[in-house]
């Protein structure tokens, strides 16, 4: 039992809020304000979604219905983003989610979040710089990669085509930048920034004198033999094409976050950090949206490029120059996003250094430039390998599952501190004793405490065990509830019939039918409807909103901040919920591959951070002083007695 005990303090160990700053630590620069903040939200998102994923989506899972897509995957990611917010106003520190969950759920927990963090930032650096490498190399007619795989082809189904050297000397070359100074990076961001403002401006404006509303609506007899078109019309491949796209585009929002990882280095964090994650994602959005639209307005969806889509729609307008200058915006755009991500990198792994849960070399401060050099420079190298091996959808799938994870415990810490009994408060509670008739039986009394019908107003011990109660089992409803609506999803799919011309022509023409009874329409796969998996779905349906419920009967902290989350337990559930969701979308090789990282990174925390973290060492230290305070008059009664 005392084992037990002992392994449970560890793992839910956590830090005070008014802790985290020490004034011994050798601090980094304070030179952000909220324009950078913003512009570096902006670039670090506005880059890859809208030069390369925009077409892709399109042309693959939704169509026209992209547009769609983009405003689902952007309200997934506000929702998080107001969580971000009011962390960010709490907590401001280096460190992005992972100092929020320490804070609000404890040091595994925070762990398992910040491990997930460098797979988002070091996979997010690889795959834009080979969406980078791509997108010139396309311009270029695919020099790099006809030379490459000439030379170096490597024949292997887990790794790319051809080792990459263009994305690895990119990405070595911005390491070293980032490593000169924050300020001088920071500048350059700005500057690419605006390019891509001015791009995207530029492509909006000029698109609208070719909007042709017939792409939004094409029939589905006039869409090609040879394409992928669907069903026709404005979504094509129905919601679950949407839906399907928005779990890809989400791809085109991961980013936002590295505006939280500045606490550090933002000249008025509790203000600006907030504003500039709004900010930025709006900026972001409407961007989306507008670019969406207008890429499938101009072009059908069917024939979309799906490595430089906006270069190919030109060339088929006859548009060469504005070709050249869209193309040139795009270059500078993923550079800034590529700036963005591995800015982020470093500051994850420096922050959990210095909580000694990662090796301690990777805190060290450069006592010139003032940056994580070593830190910097380690996972630039790894992210330059990773770019290298591995090609852009591999990297892409790898991307969502763990950032939707870090999202999701981030709204799961915002409701566990609104509902925690605070010191900080103004009506702080220590032991708040409700007057019970002594009549009432346990029944009337569970429902008495998890409807609070006493009317409870302010947070105390046994709410704060109610509300946690509440949320874990909302937790685990909202994923069999998630597992159940994906597993139950179906969609009536068209195949084509193959060419009679071939007699082997289905393994020359994936997902074509033998057409053996001479019919004359499509052959259509239809869906078969499971009346168990409706039933499931709309109980555990209706548990979600009693649940919501129950959390909204219980009373809040009334700790002051400079942002709240609005309408809470509302929006950070409905945020667990849809980013939950999204993740059962993804495949089973991206949930193994997920599983294989986390492996890893749990064997790191057993065998060096579990004992070199800086919180047990200081709770060790803590215990042992009182021990030797608490015998000290035990000696003096001793040596009285004799």
């Amino acid at each position: 039992m005392k084992l037990r005990e002992t392994l449970y303090q560890v793992l839910f160990r956590r830090k005070n809020e008014d802790d985290i700053d020490d004034p011994d630590k050798e601090k980094l620069a304070r030179v952000l304000n909220l324009v950078d903040l913003t512009a570096l939200g902006v670039g670090s998102t506005l880059g890859v979604g809208v030069y390369v994923l925009a077409g892709n989506v399109a042309r693959i899972e939704a169509g026209p219905a992209v547009v769609l897509s983009f405003v689902l995957a952007a309200f997934a990611s506000a929702l998080a983003g107001l969580c971000y917010a009011e962390f960010a106003a709490r907590v401001p520190r280096a460190g992005s989610a992972y100092v929020y969950s320490y804070v609000g759920v404890g040091e595994f927990v925070a762990f398992v979040i910040g491990w997930n963090l460098i797979l988002e930032y070091v996979i997010g650096t690889a795959s834009v710089a080979k969406a980078f490498s791509n997108y010139i190399d396309a311009l270029l007619d695919y020099p790099v990669k006809t030379t490459m795989t000439y030379l170096f082809p490597m024949n292997v189904s887990f790794l790319a085509d051809y080792p990459d050297v263009l994305s690895f000397s990119l990405v070595i070359l911005l390491s070293i930048i980032l490593s000169w100074g924050v300020r001088e990076s920071t500048m350059i961001n700005n500057v690419f920034t605006v390019v891509n403002l001015l791009t995207v401006f530029t492509v909006i404006v000029s698109g609208l004198f070719k909007v042709n509303l017939y792409n939004w609506s094409i029939p589905k007899q006039d869409i090609p033999k040879s394409a992928k078109g669907g069903e026709g019309g404005f979504m094509p491949f129905g919601w679950a094409g949407v839906t399907a796209g928005a779990a890809k585009c989400f791809y085109g929002f991961i980013g936002f976050d590295s505006v939280a990882t500045t606490g550090e280095e933002a000249k008025k964090p509790k203000r600006d950090i907030p504003l500039a994650i709004i900010l930025s994602l709006t900026i972001i959005t409407f961007a989306y949206c507008c670019i969406s639209s207008v890429l499938t307005l101009m072009w059908p969806y069917y024939d979309q490029d799906i490595d430089a889509p906006f270069p190919y729609v030109y060339d088929k307008l006859g548009w060469t120059t504005l070709k050249m200058i869209v193309s040139s915006g795009a270059i500078f755009a993923m550079f800034a996003s590529l700036l963005a991500s591995m800015f982020s990198m470093p500051r994850i792994l420096m922050t959990m250094a210095e909580d000694g849960l990662m090796f301690s070399m990777f805190s060290i401060i450069h006592p010139k430039f003032k940056t994580p050099l070593l830190a910097t420079l380690m996972s630039g190298l790894l992210a330059g390998i990773i770019t290298a091996l591995l090609n852009l959808e591999q990297l892409m799938n790898m991307m969502s599952i763990g950032t939707l994870l870090a999202y999701t415990i981030v709204c799961i810490c915002v409701l566990i501190l609104r509902y925690k009994n605070d010191p900080d408060s103004d009506e702080f509670v220590k032991n708040q004793v409700i007057d019970e008739p002594e009549t009432s039986s346990g029944f009337f009394k569970v429902v008495d405490k998890y409807f609070n019908l006493s009317n409870v107003d302010n947070a105390n011990k046994e709410t704060e065990r109610v509300a946690t109660t509440i949320t874990v089992l909302y937790i685990c409803t909202s994923a069999l509830f998630s597992f159940v609506t994906v597993q139950h999803e179906c969609v009536a799919t068209n195949h084509q019939w193959c060419d009679d011309n071939d007699s082997n022509s289905s393994a020359f023409q994936p997902g074509c039918v033998l057409n053996t009874n001479n019919a004359t329409t499509f052959f259509k796969h239809g869906c078969i409807e499971n009346s168990i998996a409706t039933y499931a779905s709309a109980i555990l349906a209706i548990g979600l909103l009693l649940l919501l419920l129950l959390l909204t009967r219980q009373p809040q902290s009334n700790k002051k901040l400079s942002f709240k989350v609005p309408l809470v337990p509302l929006i950070p559930c409905i945020s667990i919920l849809v980013n939950v969701y999204l993740m059962m979308k993804l495949d089973i090789i991206t949930w193994i591959r997920f599983s294989i990282w986390l492996t890893i990174g749990l064997f790191i925390y057993v065998l060096y951070g579990m004992n070199n973290s800086a919180e047990g060492l200081k709770r060790k230290g803590e215990l042992k002083n009182s021990r030797s305070s608490s015998a000290e008059p035990i000696h003096q009664i001793s040596s009285i007695n004799l």
